[in-house]
């Protein structure tokens, strides 16, 4: 066998790899079958197996040793075999100690290296799903349920509310279809229970928000019944909301209990608000002492703001001033867990810092502390104003009180404003010289509570018409603190007082720029643009607060008077038309939309708002004179009867209402109520020519008696008219030529012209009788002439006020008074 042995040429001692590749042959088995002596032994009862089948090709033949010189030699097996490495037949035997990556039994040698195959092209096509098989189509629906939730969801959060169910419902609709075919194809196990109860849920949700109660009501039920939903117990809460909009309180506490026992100890906030709607609940339905111990148990376990106002309520109610007291202090005590402003303030002028400060001052979550802040001052306030006129014997002593536990805690800067309520509480109760004296304290404070001091005190001065007093207090408070937008806003008002409309507008719009939602300053700045007769500035200033305050009568009366001003009635009538949207019982705006459509020529609407405001207010003279003219107008003269009565009983100086009922009468052909309506005139003004008249006329017509009586007085009454027309007239003529003298001949003309004598005439003229009384003129026509119907012609209206009288008739009646007797 040792012939069969070839040893390797020697190589450079350098040579790592040199060596490798030689193994002990007698381990060499793939060359057996050629191994005579092998053969010969398998012969025996071990060579009855059957034959090997299976060979290694290119194996047997001898292959060259690669040395690290390049020299290649052949090594073979004492059983003739070819060694590990060799090469023969241009095949590469491969390396049974190492494997190298990439490497192949049947690769050429010479070939490139590449270890990821790619020198085989790309790999084959996906094979393609099949659309047609049942769990593609249930995937596919599952994937469409999914993004009909989504869609849902997302509807409501826009506040598309009918959507929002829409989508829902067929939600739940394709959800049932999907389990159907899941139960046919594979076992109930497989259903997926997280995507019913999201529907469900969902659903349920969608209906609560649609107010469809009782639809979710159901759904609910049949969420908290499945027992596979394991925390579907959770969502009896939801169904005791349900209860409580309902206002079916004591359900609402039933399910509350109910979700509370389900919930465990671990989620602890969950447990506190539903604790917390338990007590709501029992104070809808007047359980105080339930309510409280409710919120006792939260306030002991993990207070928050919420509770301890509504303990402080629950006392309030039963009385219990002690029990107020504490729970006020508990709310002062509870956590507000912000920061405070000292974070924001720089300790240095690093300019990154100073960015850093800047860019967090106002960020989101600044702004919920401001929101959290906020709430809890006006929670504290609101509670100390609740309690502090009864805990103590009086108000005052309860807000000292409040203001001592406010000032202990750290909320201190509402002490100053509890005092400030102390003197708007006084205002109240109409105490002004207490509100003047507690504001009157904050004059030496710092300058925020005094510019809120001097504001009120300015305001309280203004009110009481004291200007001056005013004026120095506005200017206290704008001194103190120029960003006072309600300072600024006092101050344009005693500027406004005075007459200096330019410079309150400048305040009014400092006022603005320092906070653009001071609706006063505004609103003020619209009155002040329409004093300047600069309409249209005035008319973007109340459009501009009517976007803001969108159900303001006074905004909407200003608008719609601008456009009356500026004479466009179709708008003013569009405007007018909202406001009695939101002040239907308003006789003025009835009255001025009447008025509008009279002057429209709409006698129709006219009638209908101007009888609407006759019903809510039926002393306004000139809607009951419109009112009368129109049922004259309209043939109905017995109607106008009753209005005109009306009228006469609100003015019973006046004789002209009493004369319009008398003609109604007459007009209607009722002439013996005629007759007597003027007779009682006459009796109540004897000197009335007009009653005389129509009493002349209407004895003539009727055939009686009195005619020649009434002719009588008529002449006499007549005469004595024209004499005092005629007196009067002479008297201005002397009071022209006497102020003419008195010019050339100094004051003695004066002195004559109002001495005693005048006095005398004027007393003497005062005594006259119905001197006083308000008349109206008439001609001097003779009696049978064709006499004047105080109502007009059929189509004219009657007109409302008689001549003021003037200076120059008062001293012409001075001046002639002498001759003045009744005969």
């Amino acid at each position: 066998m040792m012939q069969n042995v070839h040893l390797a040429p020697e190589v450079d001692e350098d040579d790592l790899y040199s060596g490798y590749n030689d193994y002990n042959p007698t381990f060499d088995t793939e060359d057996l079958e050629n191994d005579v002596a092998f053969q010969q032994a398998a012969r025996t009862s071990h060579g009855r197996r059957p034959p090997v089948t299976a060979k290694i090709p290119g194996t047997s033949a001898s292959r060259p040793l690669a040395t690290g010189f390049g020299s290649k030699a052949t090594l073979t097996s004492s059983m003739g075999r070819p060694m590990t490495g060799a090469i023969q037949d241009g095949v590469a035997r491969p390396m049974t100690a190492v494997h190298a990556a990439g490497y192949t039994k049947a690769a050429v040698r010479g070939s490139s290296f590449d270890p990821l195959g790619q020198a085989r092209g790309p790999a084959p096509p996906l094979e393609m799903k099949n659309s047609d098989s049942s769990e593609e189509k249930i995937r596919q629906l599952e994937k469409k349920v999914n993004e009909l939730v989504e869609e849902s969801c997302i509807a409501n959060s826009c506040g598309d509310l009918k959507l929002a169910l829409e989508k829902a419902k067929e939600a739940g609709r394709k959800e049932r279809v999907l389990v159907r075919q899941r139960e046919q194809i594979a076992t109930p196990q497989n259903i997926n229970l997280d995507l019913t109860y999201s529907v469900l849920f969902n659903l349920a949700s969608q209906y609560a928000a649609n107010e469809m109660y009782a639809e979710a009501l159901n759904t609910y039920q049949v969420i908290v019944k499945n027992k596979m939903f394991s925390n579907g117990g959770r969502l009896k809460v939801n169904m005791g909301n349900i209860y409580l909009k309902q206002r079916n309180y004591s359900k609402a506490i039933k399910f509350y209990r109910m979700a509370l026992d389900q919930i465990p100890s671990v989620h602890k906030e969950m447990r506190i608000k539903i604790m917390q709607n338990i007590g709501v609940a029992f104070i809808k339905t007047g359980q105080y002492v339930d309510a409280i111990s409710s919120f006792e148990h939260i306030m002991s376990t993990s207070p928050n703001l919420k509770a301890g106002f509504n303990l402080i309520l629950c006392y309030f109610a039963i009385g219990n001033g002690e029990q107020m007291k504490k729970a006020f202090q508990k709310l002062i005590a509870v956590p507000l867990e912000v920061d405070y402003d000292d974070k924001y303030i720089s300790p240095n002028d690093d300019p990154h810092t100073n960015l850093l400060i800047e860019a967090i001052k106002n960020d989101s979550l600044r702004q919920i502390e401001r929101e959290r802040k906020s709430m809890a001052e006006e929670y504290i306030m609101t509670a100390a104003k609740l309690i502090a006129p009864v805990i103590e014997t009086s108000f005052a002593v309860g807000y000292d009180w409040c203001v001592e536990v406010v000032k202990a805690s750290h909320y201190v800067e509402l002490a100053n404003d509890l005092e400030i309520n102390k003197a708007t509480t006084y205002l109240r109760q109409q105490d002004f010289n207490q509100a003047l004296e507690t504001l009157k304290m904050f004059e030496k404070k710092d300058s925020r509570v005094k510019s809120a001091a001097a504001t009120n005190l300015s305001f309280l001065y203004y009110l009481e018409n004291e200007l001056a007093q005013a004026t120095n207090y506005a200017d206290l408070a704008v001194n103190s603190d120029r960003y006072n937008p309600a300072a600024l806003t006092n101050k344009g008002n005693t500027v406004f007082a005075n007459g200096d409309f330019e410079k309150a507008a400048e305040f009014y719009k400092e006022a603005l720029r320092n906070d653009s939602s001071c609706t006063e300053a505004l609103y003020n700045l619209g009155l002040t643009y329409k004093k300047l007769n600069r309409i249209d500035e005035a008319l973007d200033c109340f459009l501009k607060l009517h976007a803001i305050l969108r159900n303001s009568a006074q905004v909407l009366h200003q608008i719609a008077n601008i456009f009356e001003i500026m004479e466009d009635p179709s708008q003013a009538i569009e405007w007018l038309l909202q406001l009695i949207s939101v002040v239907p019982t308003d006789p003025h705006v009835l009255s001025k939309l009447g008025k509008l459509y009279d002057n429209e020529g709409d006698k129709s609407q006219a009638f209908h708002y101007y009888y609407e405001s006759y019903r809510y207010f039926p002393s306004n003279i000139e809607v009951i004179e419109w009112l009368g003219a129109y049922y004259i107008d309209t043939q109905f003269c017995e109607k106008a009867i009753e209005y005109f009565e009306r009228a006469a009983l609100i003015l019973p100086t006046q004789v002209k209402w009493q004369l319009m009922v008398a003609s109604c009468y007459r007009r209607s052909g009722n002439y013996q109520k005629a007759l007597e309506k003027y007779k009682v005139i006459h009796r109540k003004f004897p000197e009335n020519v007009e009653c005389l008249r129509f009493l002349v006329r209407l004895c003539t017509d009727m055939g009686l008696k009195e005619v020649q009586e009434y002719m009588t007085k008529l002449k006499k009454v007549e005469k004595l008219k024209e004499i005092r027309e005629q007196r009067i007239k002479s008297g201005r003529d002397g009071s022209a030529r006497s102020r003419r003298e008195g010019n050339t001949g100094g004051d003695s003309s004066r002195i004559y012209s109002g001495g005693t004598k005048g006095e005398r005439l004027s007393a003497r003229l005062k005594a006259l009788p119905g001197t006083s009384e308000p008349y109206e003129s008439s001609s001097s026509k003779e009696i049978d002439a064709s006499y004047i119907d105080p109502l007009g012609p059929q189509a004219e209206r009657p007109k409302t006020a008689a001549r003021k009288r003037t200076d120059e008739d008062d001293f012409a009646d001075e001046e002639l008074g002498e001759d003045l007797l009744p005969e």
